[in-house]
């Protein structure tokens, strides 16, 4: 285990804790996932931002073996939900049932997958809404309620949920109410052909790589209050707020993109995966302060699913990823404009 020193010392020990704790457990899970150092970045701001991920791809990307791994790497709890039509509320959350003891039968509570430190959702489309809006409770609340008693769910709590963006029939896409519980929204791409080489090595020889487990709950939780107390500069705090209102074609500040192909913004949700994810990015980089660069850097994956388009927009071929990168080059310009005046 990564020694408990965020937790004690001065700013500069903390923060340097933080970052040492962050590298030996991205190096743990490079032993097993060849690439994706960008999508193993973002899951792990999620995880400290106190967040929940979505991972897109087509099969076989190694979606489900990154978040094997992770709990692997992390002392927590570990379930998996596959997703299938046919899937039930009660098949998350859990359900009450009858019990017989020394003569008297009552009724308990039989926790669902739901009650772990990381759950999967495996193909998380292909469950139909009502099963899907089991999991809204879960994610903003941290808790479950059956029959009518809330219970409470072990922290930390993360969610991944990973979805298939070309197989779709027979599939549910999530609502944008659920969508919004997510902090990330990452885009699993197809390996190089060196990682492709170095994948195959590793998964048909003789052994297989094994990794340890580097960091606990506790830790986790510490990790988090840290992060918290980040300050952020009002023009820093301003900025992120701008690029979100920025994401709405009805604000002034709007580029043109904006106002000609998006049909909806972000909500308030948004500025707050913004502002989490770049304090955790501002402590990796070693700094107790969030910067614009930190901002840029999490913009894209916590505006894109929060970005809809609309009709002109879908039949353009428009990448909600070229909205945020205009978006973040507009406002930049604005504010720079503003401090030279």
């Amino acid at each position: 285990m990564v020694a408990n020193e965020f937790a004690d010392g001065d700013i500069d020990a903390k923060t340097a804790a933080f970052t040492t704790a962050f590298a030996k457990v991205r190096a743990e899970i490079g032993k097993v996932i060849v690439g994706h150092e960008d999508i193993v970045d973002g899951v792990l701001i999620c995880l400290l931002a106190s967040g929940h991920v979505l991972l897109e791809g087509v099969p076989g990307l190694g979606k489900t073996l990154l978040v094997r791994t992770l709990s692997q790497v992390l002392d927590l709890s570990f379930s998996r939900i596959q997703f299938t039509p046919d899937l039930m509320p009660a098949d998350i959350s859990g359900t009450t049932i009858l019990v017989e003891e020394e003569g008297r039968r009552s009724f308990q509570f039989q926790p669902g997958p739901v009650f772990a430190n990381i759950v999967l959702a495996d193909e998380i489309n292909r469950a139909t809404p009502k099963t899907q809006s089991a999991m809204l409770e879960a994610m903003q609340e941290h808790s479950v309620t059956v029959a009518g008693k809330m219970h409470r769910l072990h922290e930390p709590f993360f969610v991944l949920a990973t979805q298939n963006p070309i197989e779709m029939e027979g599939t549910y896409p999530l609502p944008e109410a659920q969508l919004d519980r997510f902090l990330f929204k990452l885009m699993v791409p197809s390996p190089t052909l060196n990682e492709l080489s170095v994948i195959v090595d590793r998964t048909t020889g003789a052994q297989t790589p094994g990794v340890e487990k580097v960091l606990g709950g506790r830790e986790i939780i510490e990790m988090r209050d840290l992060m918290r107390a980040v300050p952020i500069a009002p023009h820093v705090r301003d900025y992120a707020a701008s690029l979100v209102l920025a994401t709405h074609p009805t604000s002034e500040g709007a580029p043109d993109i904006t106002r000609q192909f998006v049909r909806f913004g972000s909500s308030p949700r948004g500025a707050q995966a913004v502002v989490l994810s770049a304090k955790v990015k501002a402590l990796l980089a070693g700094r107790y302060n969030v910067a614009l660069e930190d901002v840029n850097a999490v913009a894209t994956p916590a505006l894109r699913h929060r970005v809809l388009l609309n009709f002109e927009g879908e039949a353009e071929g428009i990448a909600t990823e070229d909205v945020v990168a205009r978006i973040i080059e507009h406002v930049g310009a604005q504010q720079r404009a503003a401090l030279r005046v």
